[in-house]
């Protein structure tokens, strides 16, 4: 199976402040990084810390145990900003918090821009019902790695 490179993830990628982006990033490997609840907080952290810094306002956002969905209203930055500041950040704390090195993330990550007409509270539950898809957990509100403004 061919996998997309990162350079051609970026093919087209354009960046518009308050536009509503999807954005989705899994980790090396598709390691179970945030199976360990310690991991995912430090990741949940790093969504506050953006919103809480103006880099982005969260909409809703689901963190699985190898990737993340992370639904925002993108502010004055582009987006490969923003995934380079969550993605770096959140390594260090984790490598660190784990006694261990090197890269956490697979390279690059997907973004799909929302239209206006398009229903975004459907896309938020879309995201949130992740871990119940999954078979995680019987009832989202069981699993505890996800937020909506909604809610």
């Amino acid at each position: 199976m061919d996998r997309p490179h990162s350079e051609q993830l970026r093919l087209g990628r354009f960046s518009e402040t308050s536009r509503l982006y999807l954005l989705t990033s899994t980790t090396l490997g598709r390691a179970h990084i945030f199976s360990e609840f310690h991991s995912a907080r430090v990741l949940v952290n790093q969504f506050r810390q953006a919103q809480e810094e103006g880099a982005a306002r969260s909409l809703a956002w689901v963190v699985m145990p190898d990737h993340f969905h992370w639904l925002v209203e993108l502010g004055p930055m582009s987006l490969r900003q923003l995934m380079r500041r969550v993605k770096s950040r959140s390594t260090l704390m984790i490598n660190r918090h784990r006694g261990r090195s090197g890269q956490l993330w697979q390279k690059g990550f997907h973004d799909r821009a929302l239209c206006r007409e398009e229903d975004v509270q459907a896309v938020a539950r879309y995201i949130i019902m992740n871990p119940k898809r999954a078979g995680l957990v019987e009832s989202v509100g069981d699993y505890p790695h996800w937020d909506a403004i909604w809610l």
